[in-house]
């Protein structure tokens, strides 16, 4: 009993001091927001010696003609509409894979998944022409749109691997009581698929947020700026960089993806373990 008890305790130990050190790098950027340029870069101390209490406020101002406010309402614009659009596409593509019998279902399966292994590097170029010709050049467009056609692989693998361990009575009971496809979907898969949307969801909304690569090909109008661009842009905006305030919105800037994780982990977890086990 005690031997059990003492390896509990040093289990426990062992994680509590994993964890601290994942989280260390938080917890230091958030008292460097409060430090000055040269205790940030002279001192390995993670208390400051003075606090600078005014770079939240100077730092959510921007650079003068756009400041924070206006980059959050953009990331919302562009991430929101993508999320939504993700889950609905890669929840009907997944459910045509697990459920139906089409031909050539396996190549397209096996195309769809070799696409996973393409780095983004090799598709960016023809992606970058064919939305220039589609004149979504400096918009949204070439997140949300993608999005409504599930052109994501991993998300669509995901949802796949969730609706094969649905047991495949429940369709046959819902087409006995005078369910079609779509309605079996709605009316009794999708109420049991909870757990991977929010996974799909919570995937998609933190990869979309802090996304800057893309952004930055595809947007070039600072107004139009999301909250990676607005970050990267205050380094430019003068020659001594203020790295309290770039800290300081650094901490705010996570802070929609820390309250999404933590309000949806139970799901999360669950659909992560189930999407990984069953087949």
């Amino acid at each position: 009993m005690k031997r059990r008890l003492y390896r509990t305790w040093l289990h426990y130990a062992g994680l509590t001091l994993v964890g601290l050190v994942m989280v260390y790098p938080l917890i230091w950027l958030f008292f460097a927001s409060f430090k000055s340029n040269q205790e940030i870069f002279g001192s390995t101390k993670l208390l400051p010696t003075e606090y600078i209490w005014n770079s939240y406020k100077l730092g959510w101002r921007g650079n003068g003609s756009s400041d924070f406010r206006v980059f959050f309402i953009n990331t919302f614009q562009m991430t929101v509409p993508t999320v939504v659009f993700t889950i609905l596409s890669s929840t009907l593509v997944g459910y045509g894979f697990a459920r139906f019998r089409f031909p050539w279902k396996k190549p397209m399966f096996l195309i769809m998944i070799s696409s996973m292994m393409l780095p983004n590097a090799v598709i960016i170029i023809p992606r970058y022409l064919l939305f220039k010709n589609f004149g979504w050049l400096n918009s949204y467009y070439p997140f949300i749109i993608p999005a409504a056609f599930a052109t994501s692989a991993f998300f669509i693998f995901m949802m796949v691997q969730f609706f094969r361990g649905l047991p495949k009575e429940l369709d046959e009971s819902a087409i006995m009581d005078g369910c079609n496809s779509f309605t079996t979907l709605t009316r009794v898969l999708l109420p049991l698929t909870t757990p991977a949307l929010f996974s799909v969801g919570i995937f998609q909304f933190i990869w979309t947020w802090n996304d800057f690569y893309n952004s930055l090909i595809y947007i070039s109008s600072v107004s139009k700026f999301t909250v990676a661009l607005g970050l990267r842009m205050s380094l430019d905006t003068s020659s001594s960089v203020p790295w309290n305030q770039i800290m300081a919105m650094s901490i705010v800037s996570i802070i929609p993806c820390i309250v999404i994780f933590f309000l949806a982990q139970k799901y999360f977890v669950e659909g992560i373990a189930t999407t990984g086990i069953k087949g």
